[in-house]
Order: structure tokens, then C-alpha cells, then sequence
């Protein structure tokens, strides 16, 4: 299964349908957080028009998704 291409913000819209908040912007990076009850998931997004495959790859992984539950996601 091969990862899509996306923007910095399409990606935001999709962690936010998974329960992950915009806590702060620093230059064009996005913070984003998902409080769980043993730890607190922080991911930072870079705004780019278009998201390297390494980059998409290592914040789908941080934000504890499988690809195909990643893909899923509309």
C-alpha cells in the first residue's frame, strides 16, 4: 500500500478527525497533540504544498497509525 501525496494541511485535516488539536504554530510548523490516558501524542506538521514520503511516513507512525488506517481516513 503506497502512501498518498498530501499537503501540510490536508494532513492536519486528517489527524484532527482522529482526535489530535492544533496547540501552537511556529513559523510553518503546526503542533498538534492527542491527550491519552498514559501520555500525550505530539506531532509537529510542516506546512509544505507537498510532504516528502519519509516525513508522511515517520508522522503516520508517531500518530499510532497503520498505513491502512491511514488511508482510511478521508
Amino acid at each position: 500500500m503506497k502512501l498518498p501525496v498530501l499537503s501540510g494541511v490536508d494532513l492536519i485535516k486528517k489527524l484532527k478527525q482522529i482526535g489530535f488539536v492544533e496547540t501552537r504554530q511556529k513559523g510553518s510548523h503546526v503542533r498538534l497533540e492527542k491527550p491519552l490516558p498514559e501520555e500525550t501524542l505530539k506531532i509537529i506538521v510542516p506546512l509544505h504544498p507537498e510532504l516528502k514520503k519519509g516525513t508522511l511516513a515517520r508522522i503516520v507512525k508517531d500518530a499510532g497509525l497503520t498505513l491502512e488506517d491511514f488511508t482510511k481516513l478521508k
